[in-house]
């Protein structure tokens, strides 16, 4: 027996809605049974089956009983939420229909700009819909959403050819060829995104909905090229949306409304924050916290970066952190000499590739500026992750290979052979991952010289596609920085001994120099580098073999 229940929280199967106070007039008219309205609101209605019960047929002849008066949304219950959903032919149906009511078809050329306005229910509808979907749900509606509801890709063929044809006859007919073609190449579900755009919620929407995309590719969920294609589109829109220039450069305070604040500290990707005096210190004197923010998704944060105001260029995170007294409220402008830019996140997912940190260093630089005109001492103080795993890759390489590694000398295995006992490679490689060498300042004095020339060599010599492997350097060098400054006993934070054994580097913007710098990196590949770093790495290819 159906039956009418106030479950708003339920999974969601956007199907047509009759009025309830029409549903009393058929209320024993259903093949499997009868349905009661039992007091919901009559733009709210559920329907559940007992036991997980209805059949695909009875839910069929429901849906068409139910189709003949106005859409809106009808959701299904199961004693065993989304049952229904889980069952792979009816999602499927459901995901049909929902589809093909929220994607319009792409209009005739010719009528191109005269349709109707779309309503905001098709939006609506499909935000609800897919936030009731689980994962798996997600990538299967997104696959078809991607494919059967794209680009027509036997008309955009003969278009083509059309335009081929062309070729010999005049301008204007060769231009209305090819903006006709460009038009066809339009995907269908592009007017879909901006309709949902421009309802309250959906740039956000479409933000999470990007990055449910970018991490199903990630875990080879899907290797669909529709998927990647869609993604793709999704990233051309959120660029121009989130163009630098549509963005507000916020200041973030002790002042600051409670929710920001909370977001920058849940956000926060490189140093966690460890409670509400830590944020205090970190937007405080001596201190600056800036965020870009969009008028679409008002008290979000989409990028933020810390700074630090300095008399000199810091090399570690722990006088930043332990810094002034917080009795000192007003800041003496002659002690700020130096902007040490600390940290710097990225909150959305779904903003990935879309460069965005560049600018705020560059917004942030020209703030700081004008505030303090004499203030001419730009650097980051960056982590260094991905060096210990890199590391003791190498460690487990040589294992295998049944030989002594060569990224040591014989003399330097020795001493350390001496401390920790034999074999040395291995004793090395357990103590170098569970962080146990610390605990010897003698072990720590024998491994400075030598983790740092290696760490030296995994930021400049260790390439992806000939660029930076470590992305924090790809990202200041692209940005036009130096590769300034490797500091030993920079980070001794848990955290920062697993990731780079207590090392981080500074990339120094010199500001008259940034330009030619990125240009160089990003043409020829070649790394602006200080000497400090430059006789590190001449150490690793005089001592060490890979």
């Amino acid at each position: 027996m159906w039956q009418l229940v106030p479950r708003p929280t339920c999974q969601v199967v956007c199907l047509p809605m009759v009025k309830s106070s029409l549903m009393d007039d058929r209320r024993n008219h259903g093949k499997e049974g009868s349905f009661n309205r039992i007091g919901w609101p009559s733009t709210v209605s559920a329907v559940e089956w007992p036991n997980g019960g209805g059949s695909l047929m009875g839910r069929y002849q429901l849906r068409r009983l139910l189709g003949k008066w106005h859409r809106s949304t009808l959701v299904f219950r199961t004693s065993a939420c989304a049952t229904h959903l889980r069952h792979g032919s009816f999602a499927a149906s459901a995901m049909e229909e929902v589809l093909r009511r929220t994607v319009v078809p792409l209009p005739a050329y010719e009528i191109q700009g005269k349709s109707p306005p779309v309503p905001e229910s098709n939006s609506m509808e499909f935000i609800n819909f897919y936030r009731s979907l689980e994962t798996s749900q997600k990538v299967a509606f997104l696959e078809k959403l991607s494919q059967e509801f794209g680009v027509d890709h036997q008309t955009v063929a003969e278009l083509a050819l059309k335009l081929v044809d062309s070729q010999k006859r005049d301008a204007a007919t060769v231009l209305q060829a090819e903006d006709r073609l460009r038009y066809y190449l339009t995907p269908r579900y592009l007017a879909l995104f901006g309709h949902i755009s421009r309802v309250e919620g959906g740039m956000k929407f479409l933000l999470d909905m990007r990055g449910d995309v970018i991490e199903a590719l990630a875990a080879k969920a899907t290797d669909s090229p529709h998927i990647r294609g869609l993604n793709a589109t999704l990233k051309i829109m959120l660029s121009e949306w989130f163009s630098v220039g549509l963005l507000k450069l916020e200041r973030i305070t002790w002042k600051s409304p409670c929710e920001l604040l909370q977001k920058i500290s849940q956000y926060e990707a490189v140093h966690p924050v460890r409670n509400w005096t830590d944020i205090k210190h970190r937007v405080g004197p001596y201190r600056r916290c800036y965020a870009f923010t969009n008028g679409a998704m008002p008290g979000e944060p989409l990028v933020f970066l810390h700074v630090a105001l300095t008399e000199e260029i810091s090399d570690n995170i722990q006088t930043i952190f332990g810094g002034r007294t917080s009795q000192e409220l007003t800041e003496d402008e002659n002690k700020i000499k130096a902007a040490v830019f600390y940290s710097i996140s990225s909150t959305q997912v779904g903003l990935q590739g879309v460069e965005l940190g560049n600018y705020l260093i560059k917004r942030v630089v020209r703030e700081l500026q004008s505030e303090f005109p004499s203030l001419d001492q730009f650097s980051s103080l960056s982590p260094i992750p991905g060096f210990t795993v890199w590391l003791l890759g190498l460690l487990n390489q040589q294992r295998n290979d049944g030989r002594r590694s060569k990224i040591l000398m014989d003399t330097e295995w020795q001493e350390i052979e001496r401390l920790v006992g034999s074999p040395a490679p291995e004793r090395l490689r357990k103590l170098l991952s569970t962080n146990e060498w610390v605990r010897s300042e003698q072990l720590m004095d024998i491994l400075k010289p030598i983790l740092m020339r290696l760490c030296s060599w995994y930021l400049y010599g260790e390439k992806h596609r000939s660029y930076a492997l470590n992305q924090v350097a790809n990202f200041h060098l692209q940005n036009g920085a130096t590769m300034w400054r490797l500091n030993w006993k920079a980070d001794m934070s848990p955290r920062g001994i697993s990731s780079s054994c207590g090392m981080m580097v500074n990339y120094r913007y010199f500001l008259q120099d940034i330009g030619a710098n990125s240009t160089k990196y990003l043409r020829t590949k070649v790394i602006e580098v200080s000497e400090q770093v430059l006789n590190l790495v001449s150490q690793f290819q005089k001592n060490s073999k890979l």
